[in-house]
């Protein structure tokens, strides 16, 4: 059987062993409704209950700021969407290289009249001009939603959200940040931080598909998105995914309990790729900052490769080897326009890209094994040249 490496644990993770175990028990008996009154209803309510709780805890919150969602993607509509029309929010601030999630939805307030949108310069290497954002900060009198996610998902970029959060405070702005890949790789004290939402998705820390959260700061007063039946304290209607919940809490726990061991083994195998792939490739470059271990996210390596005129066959080629990476977010893999990340840091787009990722399971003889299957593929093509 042909090796396979999986290093696109940016657009998702395997479900830890860990997690499977604590949601079969729930898939297999724990079946009641959780609105129903009976007891079937009320152990499963309960179950929920648990699982938020130990979630508030690790986050330093109380369980009534977490409504559970179906993912990051509908955290961070809920967020905006509910700012402009429940907050009175007019004005929004993001940047260029969001995820989708945010950058279509603010677009679609923009087109409709609901709110302004305005950009955030980013320096050259993409990290937000935090200058450049306390000027619109003070130009304005709107009633302003700052929008920016903690680590790009594409180039790994990290952004001082503490320092975001400062300035949003200093201008009576409120702040939202996606924090979708950097949820349980990172500790968070929300009581701190000082922070009005965040957003997270279980399956980008080895939880489950079809579940995640957004956190809403106790001093703000929302309208549920989705209309429904009273689950999730009348914040959400529809049943709950059960399961779903019971496994981002355990997977969330479990990255808690092992944080620095986590970070350590990834950033030693990031690092351990960076220094093959340099040694490889003598031109490599590396988009963004992910090459710095000091600003940027852990799990995400973004690759300048040399040009070559078969790139765009180039993550077919490592896939049919056993490779398993990306070109930039699994979200817009089917677009032909090629990743609105690197256009908006303008990185150079006549040369192929690849996103690596990693995760605790990775190892550095998976890096090995990429690392020789891209050579073996450059050598080829010189070969056929």
């Amino acid at each position: 059987m042909t090796k396979r490496v999986y290093l696109d644990n940016a657009a998702t993770t395997p479900l830890a062993p860990e997690v499977f175990d604590a949601m079969a028990p729930v898939l297999k008996d724990s079946f009641g409704n959780p609105s129903s009154t009976h007891s079937f209803g009320r152990e499963v309510k309960g179950k929920i209950e648990v699982a938020r709780r130990k979630i508030a805890k690790m986050l330093n919150v109380t369980p009534g700021e977490l409504v559970f969602t179906s993912g990051g993607t509908e955290a961070d509509n809920m967020a905006i969407q509910c700012s402009v029309r429940d907050l009175g929010v007019t004005r929004i601030i993001t940047s260029k290289v969001e995820h989708h999630a945010v950058l279509h939805t603010v677009e679609e307030l923009e087109e409709n009249d609901q709110a302004t949108v305005v950009y955030v310069k980013l320096h050259e290497d993409g990290c937000v001009d935090l200058d450049h954002l306390e000027e619109l900060l003070a130009a304005s009198s709107e009633k302003t939603l700052v929008s920016l996610m903690h680590a790009n998902n594409e180039i790994g970029n990290l952004l001082p959200i503490k320092a975001v959060s400062v300035l949003c405070r200093k201008y009576n702005a409120l702040f939202h940040s996606d924090t979708v890949q950097t949820m349980a790789h990172y500790q968070f004290d929300l009581e701190e931080l000082d922070i009005d939402f965040v957003t997270a998705a279980a399956h980008k820390f080895h939880g489950p598909k079809g579940t995640g959260f957004l956190y809403i700061n106790k001093s703000l007063k929302l309208r549920p998105l989705i209309h429904g039946g009273s689950q999730e304290r009348e914040m959400r209607g529809g049943t709950e995914n059960v399961y779903g919940i019971i496994g981002l809490a355990k997977a969330m726990e479990l990255s808690w309990d092992h944080i620095v061991e986590h970070q350590q083994h990834v950033q030693g195998v990031k690092d351990h790729m960076i220094a093959r792939l340099t040694e490889a490739f003598p031109e490599v470059q590396f988009n963004g900052s992910c090459g710095m271990s000091n600003k940027s996210l852990y799990t995400v390596l973004n690759v300048l490769l040399p040009q070559t005129e078969k790139a765009s066959m180039l993550l077919f080629s490592l896939d049919l080897m056993g490779v398993a990476c990306s070109g930039g977010s699994a979200c817009t893999s089917g677009s032909n326009t090629g990743s609105h990340v690197l256009r908006g840091i303008n990185a150079q787009m006549d040369r192929p890209s690849v996103r690596f990722s990693f995760s605790r399971y990775t190892t550095k003889e998976d890096v090995d094994f990429a690392v020789d299957c891209l050579q073996n593929i450059y050598s080829e093509k010189k070969a056929m040249a």
